[in-house]
């Protein structure tokens, strides 16, 4: 690839006429190749950003002790501190491989209706476990509400760039299951990993779309490219990168594609750092072929995602 893609979300939405039809265009054609984007013009403050790095980097800089004081108290619960060897992502496609090289914190929604299924209380509502850091925890929720605003905003365009009407995706997104995960993948200086250990394993991702913030100038996250090469994707400052996930294919009836990603092994590379927001539409929407084919079964988001999630333990 001569230049990443990339899409400016504040141009897009000012944008009329041919001008907006032309740049819809262009996202649709970006998810037909390879579903993974660089997003300009976010408007997501950067106090904002500023204050979930310096919380997550905090965090992580704790010892393994402290950060247990808010592991996840059993195998499958979904937020909290989850350490090192935990987790395998490329077992998700059917790949066996040792855990992944990284340590990760993870929360959930900022609230919960008040008719959500026993289920979904369980595996997506349960509590955020917050370390005992005061500024840790309003950085953290003020990022999430600001990412999902930004989700609801990007899944508009994409409503645009399959023809749809700008607000088609709301009625799925009363109450978004979603999900916010800080990575810590440590410095790989005098690490030998084992045969087919990465920091993160080849996946897809999971739910309708990823916005990932990785840290300015680290390496390692690549996509495996139409072509049939892993191509790097660069960190830029200030701009976040989009990819879309399984169920957004599954919902497109693969006209959009959730392309195979992997985060490397890179020797003498220094700690890396990201932030990635996973965005899911509620827990009971029923997710059909946009297309009015067949090419799927309906599936409700939550248990979908449930089954994949589980698939990686």
């Amino acid at each position: 690839m001569s230049q990443f893609p990339s899409f400016d979300l504040a141009a897009f939405e000012s944008a009329t006429g041919d001008d907006r039809r032309a740049r819809a265009a262009e996202i649709d054609r970006i998810c037909r190749e390879t579903g993974f984007l660089i997003l300009r013009g976010h408007g997501v403050a950067p106090d904002v950003i500023d204050a979930v790095w310096t919380a997550a980097q905090a965090f992580f800089a704790q010892s393994p002790a402290d950060k247990a004081k808010v592991k996840a108290p059993y195998p499958g619960y979904p937020y909290g501190w989850l350490g090192p060897n935990a987790e395998a992502l490329a077992k998700s496609k059917g790949e066996d491989t040792p855990p992944d090289l990284k340590e990760s914190f993870n929360g959930g929604p900022l609230s919960m209706p008040e008719n959500a299924p026993p289920e979904a209380v369980k595996f997506c509502y349960s509590p955020t476990l917050w370390p005992d850091m005061p500024a840790f925890r309003p950085a953290w929720q003020a990022y999430y509400a600001a990412l999902e605003d930004l989700a609801k905003r990007v899944m508009s365009a994409f409503a645009e760039a399959l023809d749809l009407a700008p607000d088609y995706f709301d009625q799925f997104l009363q109450h978004p299951v979603s999900a916010l995960r800080a990575l810590n993948y440590p410095a790989t200086t005098g690490v030998t990993a084992l045969a087919a250990q990465q920091r993160a394993g080849a996946h897809t991702d999971y739910g309708s779309l990823t916005i990932l913030l990785p840290q300015a100038g680290s390496r390692g996250l690549e996509i495996f490219h139409p072509s049939g090469s892993w191509v790097e994707v660069p960190a830029e400052p200030g701009v976040f990168v989009i990819n879309i996930g399984d169920l957004m294919a599954r919902w497109t009836a693969d006209r959009w594609v959730s392309t195979l990603h992997r985060v490397v092994v890179i020797p003498n590379q220094p700690a890396r750092q990201s932030l990635a927001f996973f965005h899911q539409p509620d827990w009971q929407a029923t997710i059909t072929p946009l297309d009015g084919s067949d090419a799927y079964p309906p599936v409700e988001s939550g248990p979908y995602l449930m089954g994949k999630f589980t698939a990686t333990q």
